[in-house]
């Protein structure tokens, strides 16, 4: 079973600028993630940006869609920024509903050494193996439904609506 991977950028992909203090996109750190996390599941990855998610255009999002619709896969992960994950998510469900389709994140760059993304980005691979068709958002170790979903910016984490 062959699981596409779309890379859209997000806090997944971006490094620290140590003269400005600001974070940027480089390279995808995509690879890397894979590699380190000594997965061994068929993958085929295609990034189709590299942005922060606040800054996606309408157009940017059409395209995540369209890809999703046209790949050959049934089992799609998408790396995403975790602001405007939950948008995503809702027009994929709208529009796609023949394929398992998992958008994860991160809250803290790979390249700082201690984040999240290893962690999301294996559970991803693992939820899109084993859910039934539909469209999820993996973080923290919980795969939550496209539609019960939301980013508590206090604490950083995803939780259930109800």
């Amino acid at each position: 079973m062959m699981i596409r991977i779309f890379g859209t950028g997000g806090t997944f992909d971006k490094e620290y600028n140590m003269l400005n203090g600001r974070l940027y996109f480089k390279d995808t750190h995509m690879q890397e993630l894979l590699e380190k996390g000594r997965n061994l599941v068929p993958v085929a990855t295609s990034i189709l940006m590299m942005i922060d998610s606040l800054e996606m255009t309408q157009e940017q999002l059409s395209l995540i869609v369209s890809r999703c619709e046209q790949c050959e896969e049934e089992r799609i992960v998408i790396t995403h920024g975790t602001d405007t994950m939950d948008q995503t998510a809702r027009m994929l469900a709208k529009r796609i509903t023949h394929k398992t389709i998992v958008l994860t994140g991160a809250m803290i760059p790979i390249k700082f050494g201690s984040s999240d993304g290893l962690f999301n980005l294996g559970n991803a691979l693992a939820f899109a193996q084993t859910l039934p068709y539909g469209v999820y958002i993996a973080m923290n170790g919980r795969a939550f439904n496209w539609d019960n979903v939301r980013k508590n910016k206090q604490t950083g984490l995803f939780e259930e609506l109800r």
